[in-house]
């Protein structure tokens, strides 16, 4: 039973953000296994599961040592954040404030996250503008990035 109660645990984590035990525990019961939050924070001990932030800047379970993608996103949110001022948005671009000198750092950060609705970044010392297919994804970018830089 413990072992099953795992693997449908790494499958969750695979599958979905989870945040809290609370969550966990929910997901849990979606899949018709009930468990105590006590068990769960067991199962995530031995498990090694570690808290990470992920692409959308919360907080979430993962396997211990993740491969080198993984931190190397970490690594993208973390120049994106503290090399970011200010950001906002009118119809398809998107123009980013950076501190001088990281607007090329910061416009690398963004391409990396591979969004498919970035058509292009062009980046100065201090301001970077992107392109995006419409003014949705524009406003959709900008709220993500937003989460993000909330600690």
């Amino acid at each position: 039973m413990k072992n099953a109660r795992q693997q449908v645990i790494c499958e969750i984590i695979a599958e979905q953000d989870i945040e809290t035990q609370g969550q966990m525990l929910e997901a849990l019961r979606a899949r018709g296994v009930t468990s105590t939050q006590a068990t769960v924070s067991r199962d995530i001990k031995e498990l090694r599961l570690v808290k990470e932030i992920s692409p959308d800047g919360k907080y979430r379970y993962a396997p211990a040592g993740q491969d080198d993608a993984t931190d190397a996103e970490r690594r993208l949110m973390e120049i994106f954040r503290e090399g970011c001022v200010s950001f906002d948005h009118a119809l398809h671009t998107i123009v980013i404030k950076t501190l001088p000198g990281l607007a090329s750092a910061v416009c690398g950060a963004v391409d990396a996250m591979y969004d498919e609705n970035i058509l292009g970044t062009v980046a100065g010392d201090d301001t970077s503008l992107l392109i995006m297919r419409n003014a949705a994804s524009a406003e959709r970018l900008c709220a993500q990035l937003r989460r993000m830089c909330k600690r």
